[in-house]
């Protein structure tokens, strides 16, 4: 089924649910066959600093995309400070990296680190064991982009070492 977004300044209206439709967040309605554009603006959506259970280091994220519809595809912009990494981790449709900036590192299960530049593309597939993060001296950033299973996107393990980083 296609909606379109419309601005709203008010909360959704009553006649959304008596047609059937999904309540959404106060500024969007959807109408069924109208297709105009939506744009989020930048600073819309606020930073947050990765939770210590999951990385290692410091690192702030920034959504970018993140459907009304839990069986979409999620995306944001991660920044990562020199060493800052991810804890080991599987994604139940596999993820895709976007690297924007700077240098950083990638491990999948069983094989060697891999260095990342601005404009390498990494693909983990479905429940890949991964962990991904900066170089030792040089920050990165990357759009990391995954797709909701079950009302899930991701399954965090434990830790990545130092000797596992290589730092």
């Amino acid at each position: 089924m296609n909606f379109a977004h419309e601005r709203m300044q008010s909360p959704a209206p009553n006649w959304m649910a008596v047609a059937g439709l999904r309540s959404f967040p106060p500024r969007f309605v959807r109408l069924p066959g109208v297709h105009p554009m939506e744009i989020v603006r930048a600073g819309e959506k606020p930073s947050a600093k990765g939770p210590e259970a999951w990385f290692t280091g410091t690192v702030r994220v920034d959504p970018l995309f993140n459907p009304f519809d839990a069986a979409r595809v999620q995306g944001a912009s991660v920044t990562f400070e020199p060493s800052a990494r991810t804890a080991w981790h599987t994604h139940p449709l596999g993820q895709t990296l976007i690297v924007t900036a700077g240098l950083g590192r990638v491990q999948r299960e069983g094989s060697p680190v891999q260095e990342i530049r601005p404009g390498d593309v990494v693909w983990f597939a479905p429940s890949e064991k991964h962990w991904h993060g900066a170089s030792p001296t040089t920050a990165m950033t990357h759009i990391a982009i995954q797709e909701v299973k079950d009302d899930k996107v991701v399954d965090w393990m434990e830790k990545v070492t130092d000797q596992q980083y290589g730092g």
